[in-house]
């Protein structure tokens, strides 16, 4: 009479054998068959795990020294364009460092997980004897044909990669990028955001950045030309211009942004409707455009009560409210 259940495996006689054990433990005949090779290829894919956990712990760790050593001075010092420059209040501050270190940072660790990641899935399926070679082939096809449709995106990103390795420029910074200028607000790694001075926001791609004029790096230029007439005296207008911008940088609410003193230029241009004379002085970043509209406020104003003559107006004569009514 035949049996209903199966018999034992011939393995299950030999005590020290894994077959024995795993009969021991389950009572299943076709894992007791299979034991060696569970337990061979097991012990392989468990070894790909640990190491691959090992490895991307490592690379982090790695990562995570050089994001926190990408702070301190002596890297500052080594990554900085200007290292010899010195401190000034315009200084980019320490937390803009640590900011693009650790978005930097974040990026390197999401790509090092995920190429580990794949070396891992590639080699437990070697384990259980998959043929890699079709899915290869299929991966390198789909992996060109997404690189022709996402080429533009590779390209945003790895421009905004280099844009914040390069620190050329941060949030705050006020900037000309070509198509658009204004305000930084954000900067990512696929799209910088600017506002302008009306208020509007731009989303300007990485990828299609050619150039970049940052107007907050350093130290800015407040430029200030000043037309006068042609009858003018361009000796005492020169005068008077440095004199009057002097008095007022002086004055808190601007002496605070000036870093060096007042160059007067003297004659910058002469054209038909008069001549230009301009005054430079550098500020702090982002602050030349008060600067100037302040000092044309107090020079125009100082002109006005010298009488000195100014394109388009009758020589001598001061603000509207003095001149005389027409009878």
């Amino acid at each position: 009479m035949t049996s209903l259940f199966p018999s034992q495996p011939q393995c299950v006689a030999d005590a020290g054998s894994w077959c024995a054990t795993f009969y021991r433990l389950t009572n299943n005949d076709f894992l007791a068959r299979s034991a060696d090779s569970i337990m061979s290829s097991g012990l392989a894919i468990l070894f790909i795990i640990v190491l691959a956990v090992v490895a991307r712990y490592a690379v982090h760790r790695l990562i995570k020294r050089i994001v926190d050593g990408a702070t301190s001075k002596r890297v500052s010092r080594l990554m900085s364009r200007a290292p010899r420059r010195p401190a000034t209040a315009s200084t980019p501050p320490a937390a803009r460092s640590t900011q693009r270190a650790r978005t930097i940072g974040s990026v390197l660790r999401s790509i090092s997980s995920t190429v580990i990641l794949v070396i891992a899935a590639i080699m437990i399926l070697a384990e259980f004897g998959v043929d890699l070679a079709p899915i290869l082939a299929s991966a390198g096809i789909v992996g060109v044909a997404v690189g022709f449709g996402a080429q533009n995106l590779v390209r945003d990103f790895l421009s905004g990669m280099f844009m914040l390795l390069e620190d050329q420029y941060g949030v705050g910074d006020i900037v000309d990028l070509g198509e658009a200028s204004g305000v930084v607000e954000a900067v990512g790694l696929r799209i910088t955001t600017l506002r302008d001075v009306n208020g509007t926001v731009w989303y300007v791609r990485n990828g299609e950045i050619l150039r970049v004029g940052n107007k907050s790096q350093g130290y800015a230029v407040a430029v200030v030309d000043l037309p006068v007439a042609h009858q003018a005296d361009v000796a005492d207008a020169i005068a008077l211009a440095g004199r009057t911008a002097t008095e007022r940088l002086a004055e808190q609410d601007l002496a605070v942004d000036v870093l060096e003193p007042l160059e007067v230029l003297g004659v910058e241009r002469v054209g038909p409707e008069g001549v230009t004379l301009r005054l430079t002085v550098r500020v702090n970043p982002g602050k030349q455009f008060a600067v100037q509209r302040a000092l044309n406020a107090a020079i125009s104003d100082a002109f006005d009560e010298a009488g000195v003559p100014r394109p388009g107006l009758l020589p001598n004569v001061g603000l509207a409210k003095d001149r005389p009514s027409i009878p």
